[in-house]
């Protein structure tokens, strides 16, 4: 009998070994590695979740990236934003407290201050974050805002803005300097001021005439254009008695002319001389009245009808809300007041200065959305017959959205809308539309910057579209919607944030436009009226940097942009406690304990060193020894 000697490769003490060994090899590579395989395959069952909180993980750290961009963004902008705000309180608190010291170019040292303080605006609104303006909306590879010297001083072929002060004061105060007022005397006991035009935006517009005179017969304002008429009637008045004129100015404020009857030698400022003559000549009085009035009117025209006029070119300047002006057409025999707000869409009262003849059934179309006349109950998008011209503006404000309401002034109706393009205005009434003033239709807007309608433009009586010919200030983007909108980012799995701006909304554009205009109007330095130009002017600049109601301010953006960098604050909050509970998901499925591998190591070693013994005893056995 034979005994088959012992084959170690192919035994099954040998397979054992080699698969310790082997098992060991993968424990000692967990324990340098801390992982639990270095492939998929050998993860085990968990290795699912892993994968998909290893892509949570990689979405997480784009939004951490997009998070860290933006912010840089915010910050820029913010930075930008604060030093507007700064500039804006500089010039504010100058124009404020401004002295009535005129250089040799006829502007005050707040002037000049402003001047330097618009060029340091231009250069903040054109910041850049990398190769992104930041105030140009979607537009942002291109430049904000014109070069500060292209906006006041113009190109070879377009103006700025100093043209259009200049063509805007012409029109404004008329060849004789009164503001565009023409002022006779009927009869030798009569004096009449009355408008150039019943159509033209420029200058001073009598709006109420009250008088205490003695005897006197005050006639209007009335008539178109509109005009007013003082009679003293042969009869002197009594000292102390009073006219008062009260005329609307360009930019909408209102001024007051009292002139007193006094008997008093000299003649007191703001007085008229009450004829001291034996026997008493009436007549001596009205020539008197008349010279005041005069000397009031030019005043009044060379003080505050020019501060207005180059708040207002300012306005038709920079202002980039499009707008359609209607001029409303005096339907009766009669010579009634100027169409105001308050006007009726009927026409039906008398003092109307138009009828426009809606009714119910008549319809008005306002970019698609329809506008139905009712004679009563109106609701929703309707309109009694009975309502007002300001009643309908305000409807159709509603549809455009408008960030400047629609107004009536000076006899025209002006429709604001932010978005030349889409506005679209038709009715099934086309006569009572026409009377209004919007002859053609459908009734579209004109797009700023606005210019003097004819040359010379002391007798102009027009507004026209001058984008061909004057600088467009404002490059960027320049469509309908949020500002805000023109930038966005996500920054989580359901959160988006909107941090755009522009250089055009409101509260820039109010503030860039009051800084051009103090720092470029200029006067004699040495005329009769300089003094009260500037201060007149000081005086309206203060006003447009102050807050109104209603009006955005530049902290309002700041504030909409920290809004969204909390937001991202937020989420980055939440994102840091997810990576963290994804991490230990990861960790858990791929991860070997390090106890718990040293410790298989050591029972693997231990179950090796045995084999290897029993190996040893085998290998020693013979026939001898088995016998």
């Amino acid at each position: 009998m034979s005994i088959s000697s012992i084959n170690y490769a192919s035994s099954v003490l040998g397979s054992q070994i080699r698969n310790i060994n082997t098992q060991l090899t993968d424990l000692s590579t967990q324990l340098s590695t801390g992982k639990l395989s270095q492939n998929y395959s050998g993860m085990g069952t968990n290795e699912g979740f892993a994968i998909a909180g290893r892509a949570q993980l990689s979405n997480i750290a784009a939004y951490t990236d997009t998070i860290t961009n933006v912010n840089v963004n915010i910050n820029l902008a913010n930075t930008a934003l604060q030093a507007l705000t700064t500039i804006r309180n500089t010039v504010q608190t100058g124009s404020a407290n401004t002295a009535q010291d005129l250089n040799v170019n006829g502007q005050t040292v707040a002037q000049n201050t402003a001047a330097a303080q618009f060029g340091s605006m231009v250069g903040v609104l054109n910041t850049q974050s990398g190769n992104r303006y930041l105030f140009s909306g979607t537009a942002v590879n291109t430049q904000s805002v014109a070069d500060a010297g292209d906006i006041i001083n113009g190109t070879t072929t377009q103006a700025g803005f100093k043209t259009v002060l200049a063509e805007r004061q012409a029109a404004d105060l008329g060849a004789n300097g009164k503001g565009r007022l023409v002022q006779t005397q009927p009869t030798p006991s009569s004096v009449q001021v009355v408008e150039d035009s019943a159509t033209s935006p420029f200058g001073l517009k009598i709006s109420a005439v009250s008088s205490t005179l003695n005897g006197a017969t005050v006639t209007g304002p009335s008539g178109s254009p509109v005009s007013f008429s003082v009679d003293l009637n042969g009869v002197n008045p009594n000292n102390g008695d009073k006219l008062s004129v009260k005329f609307t100015l360009p930019d909408g404020t209102t001024e007051q002319i009292d002139l007193t009857a006094s008997s008093a030698t000299p003649t007191p400022l703001g007085s008229f001389a009450i004829d001291a003559s034996v026997p008493v000549n009436p007549t001596n009085t009205a020539t008197n009245l008349n010279t005041a009035l005069d000397t009031a009117i030019k005043k009044l025209a060379n003080t505050s009808l020019v501060a207005a006029s180059a708040i207002v070119a300012g306005d038709n300047f920079f202002n980039t809300a499009s707008s359609a002006i209607g001029t409303p057409v005096n339907n009766q025999a009669a010579t009634p007041a100027p169409v105001t707000g308050a006007t009726a869409l009927s026409g039906a009262s008398p003092s109307d200065s138009i009828s426009p003849g809606f009714v119910a059934g008549d319809t008005i179309t306002v970019n698609g959305t329809t506008l139905s006349f009712v004679s009563s109950g109106a609701t929703g998008n309707q309109l009694n017959v009975g309502d007002s011209i300001q009643t309908l503006l305000g409807k159709i404000d509603q549809i455009t959205g408008t960030s400047k309401p629609s107004t009536v002034h000076g006899g025209s109706i002006t429709i604001n809308t932010d978005d030349a393009a889409s506005l679209d205005i038709t009715s099934s009434n086309t006569a009572a539309l026409g009377s209004l003033g919007f002859g053609s239709t459908p009734v579209t807007a004109t797009q700023p910057p606005l210019r003097v309608g004819s040359s010379p433009a002391s007798s102009a009586t027009t507004l026209v579209n001058g984008s061909a010919t004057t600088v467009k200030w404002y490059l960027g983007n320049d469509g309908p919607g949020s500002p805000r909108s023109t930038a966005m980012a996500r920054v989580d799995d359901s959160v988006t944030v909107q941090y755009g701006a522009q250089a055009n909304e409101e509260a820039i554009r109010k503030e860039l436009q009051a800084v051009a205009v103090f720092g470029t109007f200029s006067t004699s330095p040495t005329g009769q009226y300089s003094g009260g130009q500037v201060a007149a002017l000081s005086l309206r600049v203060t006003q447009s940097l102050t807050k109104q109601p209603g009006q955005q301010r530049i902290e309002d953006i700041q504030t909409d942009i920290a809004m969204a960098q909390n937001t991202m604050k937020d989420a980055s909050s939440r994102q840091t406690q997810a990576k963290a509970q994804l991490q230990t998901i990861i960790d858990q499925a791929e991860s070997a304990p390090p106890d718990q591998v040293a410790s298989e190591i050591l029972s693997l070693q231990n179950a090796l060193q045995a084999s290897y013994q029993v190996t040893s005893n085998l290998s020693q056995l013979s026939l001898v020894k088995f016998l």
